[in-house]
């Protein structure tokens, strides 16, 4: 049974998708007027893995991330760089999307941009105006927190203690509290509404993309704990103003802050790390693994030291692999040619040493059993992936050791037979223990299996093209279910598909 920690309730809840085993799941994207950092790698790692485990349980996901591709920021750099824009923002996105796939965080269904967005922003503040939960002054349109009496339950705060003085002082606002929907401005670029020249607030950017895809509930929304407030506590006011249905969000979920050296990470400290500089250094596998190595609700300590660690662990499920792979290349020169089943009988002659221990193949397997059991218990604990790496790393020596004591019998091959017994439990833990490293790789997409000679590759540039046609008119259809999984399935075959 999955439980997952949900920030509104400050408990672990039994997971329970809205609609039986359809997930619709937002997670907070990046503002595009910089290289993303370690810190943005270690949220949309965690949730591609999230993603990842839900859809290895049986779920269909559909993830989205919105891109805030206009901005203050973006405009201020914007002038500092002498480009327009959207073109500043067309460049970082682009960035940010190739360092997303160099980590394997892929499980993005739709990034939304804010400026595709417009007509929805403006009808999501007709409607919040209409309902008198917001008001338009000389400089733009803000939503009336006063109004909306739950503002606070998920930061757990009283919105009346707020320290005013901390936010910034706008006459045209009635209350210190009050957030902008819509800032009217003269100023390039802006975008033309019945409110006035102007550009959206940060906050409603986000409620009337999910509107649009997922309606006015759905199942989970992700970011860093830094986006509990303000802005996913407005992001909860203006949609719950809109609806009157509660919740807007069925589970909340943050990811822990990244340190570097047990210090915030900040460019005036000079300890901040792009993820294109660090992968200058690192194998993207070594970050990915690094991240996982810690709960995604924990504080992480980025440092060299915690990174040769994850370089290490990823040495041997590496090896480990290899040594599996290698052992199931040996059996079939022995003419076993369905791994999946032990086809044959125990009259047959292998021309194998009868040298095997038969209860120490026994034991491995109930090892195998109750590790496995270990790693998913882990995983349905609120995405444990420490705990569940834990185990799993344990496990390799006894694999390790399993199949070198496997290839030294192997090697004197003098005719004698193998009892059909030990034969079979040797070739039922090498099996079962490549199967759980597949399905371990479905999970936490660490490039194990690359080099792995059942990948086909000779499949035909027309055929790719005809299968992309055909996902790309699912998608317009809005059968994402389908289109999901013919993505999917071609990713299987290592053909990875980006959707636009």
């Amino acid at each position: 049974m999955l439980e997952i920690y949900n920030t509104l309730k400050r408990d672990k809840e039994k997971f329970v998708s809205r609609k039986e085993n359809r997930i619709n799941l937002f997670v907070c994207g990046p503002t595009v007027y910089d290289d993303a950092h370690i810190g943005h790698g270690r949220t949309y790692i965690s949730f591609d893995l999230i993603k990842s485990y839900l859809e290895f349980v049986g779920y269909s996901v559909f993830y989205i991330e919105n891109i805030t591709d206009i901005d203050d920021k973006i405009i201020m750099r914007s002038k500092e760089r002498n480009v327009l824009p959207e073109i500043l923002a067309s460049f970082y996105e682009k960035r940010f999307r190739e360092d997303m796939g160099r980590l394997n965080v892929n499980g993005v269904n739709l990034f939304a941009r804010a400026t595709e967005h417009l007509a929805e922003i403006e009808s999501q503040i007709d409607r919040l105006i209409e309902k008198g939960f917001a008001y338009e002054s000389d400089d733009g349109v803000y939503f009336e927190v006063s109004k909306f009496s739950d503002y606070g339950k998920l930061s757990n705060q009283d919105i009346t203690k707020l320290d005013n003085h901390r936010l910034d002082f706008n006459e045209h606002k009635k209350t210190a509290n009050d957030f902008a929907l819509w800032k009217k401005t003269e100023i390039e670029p802006y975008y033309p509404s019945k409110y006035g020249n102007g550009r959206p607030g940060w906050h409603i950017e986000d409620t009337a993309i999910t509107e649009t895809y997922f309606g006015s509930q759905y199942d989970i929304h992700g970011g860093g704990l830094d986006l509990i407030f303000p802005h996913h506590e407005a992001e909860i006011a203006q949609m719950e103003a809109i609806s009157g249905k509660v919740p807007l969000v069925k589970y909340w979920m943050h990811t822990g802050f990244l340190n570097v050296d047990g210090v915030k990470m900040s460019k005036s400290l000079g300890n901040f790390v792009t993820i294109r500089e660090l992968l200058e250094d690192w194998e993207p596998m070594v970050f990915r693994l690094f991240v996982l190595s810690t709960h995604y609700r924990s504080p992480i300590d980025f440092s060299e030291k915690s990174l040769n660690q994850a370089s290490k662990n990823l040495g041997r499920l590496k090896n480990t692999v290899k040594k599996l792979l290698e052992f199931r290349s040996f059996l079939k020169e022995l003419d076993v040619e369905d791994l999946s089943s032990f086809p044959l009988s125990p009259e047959e002659n292998f021309g194998l040493t009868s040298c095997y221990n038969n209860d120490l193949g026994l034991d491995l397997l109930i090892e195998l059993h109750n590790i496995e059991e270990k790693f998913f218990k882990s995983m349905n604990d609120d995405f444990n992936t420490p705990r569940a790496l834990a185990a799993i790393l344990n496990f390799t020596k006894s694999i390790n050791g399993f199949i070198d004591e496997q290839f030294e019998n192997l090697k004197d091959v003098d005719g004698k037979k193998i009892p059909y017994n030990d034969f079979k439990v040797i070739f039922e833990f090498s099996c079962q223990s490549l199967r759980f490293f597949r399905d371990f790789e479905k999970i936490f997409k660490l490039g194990l299996f690359i080099k792995d000679d059942e990948v086909s590759s000779d499949i035909s540039k027309d055929t790719i093209d005809l299968l992309l046609e055909i996902r790309e008119k699912l998608r317009l259809d809005k059968n994402y279910e389908l289109s999901d999984y013919i993505r999917d399935k071609m990713n299987e075959l290592g053909i990875n598909i980006e959707d636009k």
